[in-house]
């Protein structure tokens, strides 16, 4: 009898260590997987969601193949249970496992949005409108409504955000990315101020950011920031009205088309520099740090005027004669190229 009751429990045994075999089995092959995905693809994972659901979503979104040994997944490798709520991003190549350990590492994935050198503010509206898992603050908020939450005491934004890209994880805020842009932007300033050469004609940072969003939409050669300063610079010690296309452009607003006319230069703005003396009263554009640096540092030169090369720099000159034979050449060169 003893021998017939060791024989069954032996039995027993061998079934269930089989059965126990072949559920293992099951578990690792349903938890190595691969994510059924052919690109990237983003993962919210919110707070309070259960290690079940988690699968459950995964399935729901045809990533993975549901298999009723999902449900042992917890007792049979908790240590992939412990997930982080976030936004990941999920890649293929990855399969269940590697996922899960994705989810448990809380590394988020990081969105960006870049604001170009030379933007304006009202870009940067259509660019934060327009970024995916950004949460919107600043619907319905004035431009001037804006500076208030930023704490500053100018109504109008230009040239107080610095243009650069920024990165950000879900649930981040537009005001959010403004905040950040607008402490970047005066700390570069404040250093960038201290470093900055004597006798300038700037009697403010402000008037240092005005001049350096000029200098930004003058130039995109590296280059050529300290000399198109100077020329500013210069023209300000001489009490010259500053001349510079981007100051009209920016005070014709939606006005502009694509074209300057003689009768847009004669047409007074607060901002036409061709008609008003010194610095228009506000930035132009989003300066970015070399621009605002060149401003503050200008390379020391004589130079008063300066045209398109037509090869991607400028012409600089030290008298109106030198100039004006410059622009006949940059003309000449356009209508040889028609």
């Amino acid at each position: 009898m003893i021998k017939k009751i060791t024989i069954f429990l032996a039995l027993a045994a061998m079934i269930a260590a089989t059965g126990y075999g072949y559920i293992t089995k099951q578990v690792e092959q349903y938890v190595t997987q691969p994510l059924q995905i052919e690109q990237d693809q983003i993962f919210t994972l919110k707070s309070g969601t259960s290690f079940n659901r988690v699968l459950a979503q995964l399935t729901e979104q045809g990533w993975i193949e549901s298999n009723d040994v999902s449900r042992l997944v917890r007792r049979l490798h908790p240590e992939l249970t412990q997930l982080k709520a976030g936004t990941y991003l999920l890649q293929p190549g990855l399969n269940l496992t590697q996922t899960l350990e994705l989810l448990k590492s809380g590394k988020e994935h990081q969105f960006a949005i870049t604001f170009l050198e030379g933007s304006t503010f009202k870009e940067w509206r259509e660019a934060l409108v327009g970024a995916s898992h950004l949460e919107h603050e600043l619907t319905g908020l004035s431009e001037a409504d804006i500076a208030v939450k930023l704490g500053l005491e100018h109504e109008k934004l230009e040239g107080l955000l610095l243009a650069e890209t920024y990165h950000y994880t879900f649930g981040t805020s537009d005001l959010d990315i403004l905040k950040r842009a607008s402490s970047k932007l005066q700390q570069v300033l404040n250093i960038q101020w201290e470093k900055r050469q004597d006798k300038l004609p700037l009697k403010t940072p402000y008037e240092a950011l005005i001049l350096a969003s000029i200098i930004e939409k003058e130039t995109a050669v590296e280059e050529e920031r300290e000399r198109v300063a100077s020329v500013f610079v210069n023209r300000l010690n001489k009490r010259m009205r500053l001349q510079t296309d981007p100051t009209v452009i920016y005070g014709m607003g939606d006005k502009y088309d694509g074209n300057i006319r003689k009768k847009d230069l004669r047409t007074p703005t607060p901002y036409n520099t061709y008609t008003i003396s010194g610095l228009p009263p506000t930035p132009i554009a989003m300066p970015g740090e070399a621009s605002i640096e060149a401003a503050l540092n200008p390379e020391s030169s004589k130079y008063l005027y300066f045209v398109a090369s037509g090869t991607g720099g400028h012409v600089f000159s030290k008298s109106l004669a030198e100039h004006n034979r410059a622009v006949r050449a940059y003309l000449k060169q356009l209508r040889s190229k028609k």
